[in-house]
């Protein structure tokens, strides 16, 4: 099977935080560096974070990760949109397809991750090109989108991560049911810092972050 990359979005303003939340300490690591680990025992390649205003801050927390890359996005205040395209650009060429991450999820459980590749390298050859969670029913992140979407992502604007072509291409699109809702949850504010740190403690073993 050919190459799936990551592209881990971290560059957004934490507005509702207000304080750069994927920096703040979540079980002892930076919140984004969840989502890094997990696509690095993932085994995808390349791994790409995309960060804004704090990118060396953010590429200091990883220095410890082999073949990590970081690109800044100076133009992440317009939106998500950009930060995506960016990191797209990044893996372009190199991988097959990417798994687009928000940086704000702490509690994927690895086996989310493995089974949006295992159910995609199964079906590919039907005609899909994005396999995406659902938890309890909700669609959640992260997203796989094959490297055939990578032109229509780049015209997208705004605050969007790619809903517009999920709605455009239903028919490429393969989900993937799991019944823990909380893998899926993110964190917008110091309350939702507080609980889903509680839920991880809760959870431990293979449920909780790692």
């Amino acid at each position: 099977m050919g190459a799936i990359g990551a592209v881990i979005l971290a560059a957004g303003m934490s507005r509702r935080m207000g304080q750069p939340k994927l920096l703040l300490p979540f079980l002892g690591k930076p919140l984004f560096r969840y989502s890094v680990d997990a696509a690095i025992q993932a085994g995808l390649q390349p791994v790409v974070i995309v960060g804004g205003s704090r990118m060396e801050e953010l590429l200091r927390h990883v220095a410890d990760c082999a073949d990590i890359e970081g690109i800044e996005n100076k133009d992440y205040q317009s939106g998500m949109a950009s930060s995506l395209q960016a990191g797209l650009q990044a893996v372009k060429g190199r991988a097959n397809a990417a798994i687009v991450f928000l940086a704000d999820q702490p509690l994927v459980a690895p086996v989310v991750i493995n089974e949006i590749v295992r159910h995609y390298n199964l079906h590919r050859h039907e005609g899909i090109r994005i396999v995406r969670p659902e938890y309890q029913g909700r669609p959640g992140h992260p997203v796989l989108f094959d490297a055939d979407l990578f032109a229509e992502l780049e015209h997208i604007q705004g605050d969007e991560g790619g809903k517009s072509i999920l709605i455009k291409h239903r028919s490429l699109l393969h989900v993937v049911p799991f019944a823990n809702e909380q893998w899926g949850m993110d964190i917008d504010t110091p309350d939702d810092l507080r609980k889903l740190e509680k839920i991880a403690y809760a959870a431990g073993g293979e449920d909780g972050p790692k």
